[in-house]
């Protein structure tokens, strides 16, 4: 039977960025990473337009306050405030902390990291790299994985978690070439593992996003908080799903019908 010290399921940006973390903060740790694909083909790679963080490299007028302000207005009042506070607040060190982990983001002629508009923020705050933002940083992730020493388990797909009195102490998962079936055990197990877009008909979600983690929860008898919250890509091409990026709509393009009226701008 395998041991580590912490195991996390799903191999994309959320789950290999606790493993970077966990590993350089406490590298005497064991920890290890369960992924259903190798982690740059997981639907992180998908995140191509960027990230939002008021750098104020392009707008000194940005600020925390106004990104935190344009978040609640785009969730139409919905979002957790306090929540929100936090992401506004931390996300510019995020990109600084990214870029030391060797992310190449796009830059201005000047050197500084570039920011662009994108669709509900009131100033040009979104960091990217070309088209590739999600691949760019998920390759960097994985260069940190390995030269922190993050064992990284691919296409290994979790069946179920194993429970002992009410705590979670390992995992019971199948190598998805041949079938092997092996538990591991592990002090502590964080769930990773995205969404479950797959479950509609037409979304640009990759066939990995199935919801198996949420699945995972539920039959442990954790609660699930805010599952009718389900992001469908606001452009994309029906019936393929194959998403095209936000970054369009931030640079100019419109949303034109069949007649070429701007059916959204009302």
């Amino acid at each position: 039977m395998l041991e580590h010290d912490i195991i996390i399921v799903g191999g994309g940006l959320a789950g290999c960025r606790a493993a970077v973390e966990i590993a350089r903060k406490n590298p005497s740790l064991d920890v290890a990473v369960v992924a259903k694909t190798h982690p740059i083909r997981s639907h992180s790679v998908a995140a191509q337009g960027g990230i939002a963080a008021s750098l104020q490299n392009v707008d000194p007028e940005d600020s925390w306050k106004a990104h935190a302000f344009d978040t609640v207005k785009g969730s139409d009042y919905l979002a957790d405030q306090d929540a929100v506070e936090i992401l506004a607040k931390e996300a510019p060190d995020v990109i600084i902390d990214l870029e030391h982990l060797g992310v190449l983001f796009s830059r201005l002629p000047d050197g500084r990291i570039a920011q662009r508009p994108f669709g509900g923020h009131s100033h040009n705050r979104t960091c990217y790299a070309a088209d590739k933002t999600g691949h760019a940083i998920l390759h960097e992730l994985v260069n940190n994985l390995q030269r922190n020493g993050v064992k990284v388990y691919q296409e290994w797909y979790v069946m179920r978690l194993i429970l002992e009195e009410g705590q979670a102490k390992g995992l019971v998962m199948y190598h998805i070439l041949d079938g092997e079936i092996v538990v591991l055990r592990a002090k502590a197990i964080m769930l990773a593992t995205g969404g479950y877009g797959r479950v509609f008909n037409t979304t640009s979600n990759d066939y990995a996003s199935t919801g198996d983690g949420l699945a995972m929860a539920a039959m442990a008898g954790l609660p699930l908080q805010d599952m009718e919250f389900v992001q469908f890509h606001p452009t994309g091409l029906y019936p393929a799903g194959v998403l095209i990026s936000e970054a369009v709509r931030g640079e100019g393009a419109y949303l034109i019908n069949s007649d070429g009226d701007r059916f959204m701008a009302n």
